[in-house]
């Protein structure tokens, strides 16, 4: 067996192909949120850091290209093992009712993963690209660079591009409250004795990205970032 063939026609090669390129996707999560976050400390640092990103157009964009690869193998995964535990399992449960072991979280991955799908191209859509609002794309500061700060701004300052967020923030964190540590497993790395930690520390990591990203939004539509 040649070794595509294991990551991309075998279980176990998908589980960690899944395991890779979540943890990696979820890195990802990370720095965007932190980069975000400087919205906080005014126009400067933010629009400084957006042209720092711009000023090398290879790296960025074969950052982004890099980034689309791994969400795509980390999507056809997750639907290839989706599908076998369907055939695994072709008689559906009594009444209708999951097994008690399975959390809420883990039997709604895909569903939430299709769901952040569709934000995300809504978002690049947005913010990157220019096609809801192309306006944005012209925003400059007084140093003539992409005045992101006012971006932003505008942006959240619709209610409803603002509820769309949070409402896909909260499905962000349902999905990484699981595929975390379920990552963690398929990589071998948790056990028996460790998947109580793995659990908790995937929820709370969940909950600070929620908190973290939601922050911008709330603090857009309260007055608190003008």
């Amino acid at each position: 067996m040649s070794l595509a063939t294991f990551l991309f026609r075998s279980s176990l090669g998908r589980k960690y192909v899944m395991g890779v390129t979540g943890l990696l996707l979820f890195g990802f999560v990370i720095v965007h949120m932190a980069g975000n976050l400087q919205v906080f400390l005014g126009p400067g640092p933010i629009n400084a850091y957006a042209e720092a990103l711009k000023s090398n157009p290879l790296l960025l964009w074969g950052a982004r290209a890099g980034l689309l690869f791994i969400a795509a193998l980390h999507i056809s995964s997750a639907l290839g093992l989706a599908s076998e535990n369907r055939r695994a399992r072709p008689i559906k449960y009594e009444s209708g009712a999951p097994p008690i072991a399975s959390s809420y979280a883990a039997r709604t991955i895909v569903v939430s993963g299709i769901v952040l799908l569709a934000f995300i191209a809504f978002h690049l859509a947005h913010f990157t690209i220019g096609v809801v609002d192309p306006e944005y794309l012209e925003m400059r500061d007084f140093q003539g660079r992409h005045d992101v700060y006012r971006m932003v701004i505008a942006g959240f300052s619709n209610p409803a591009v603002s509820l769309f967020y949070i409402l896909s923030m909260g499905l962000l964190c349902l999905h990484l409250s699981h595929g975390v540590s379920s990552s963690f497993q398929s990589l071998g790395l948790r056990n028996h004795k460790t998947i109580e930690f793995f659990k908790k520390a995937a929820w709370m990591v969940a909950v600070l990205v929620f908190l973290g990203n939601c922050s911008i939004p709330a603090a857009i539509l309260t007055g608190i970032i003008r």
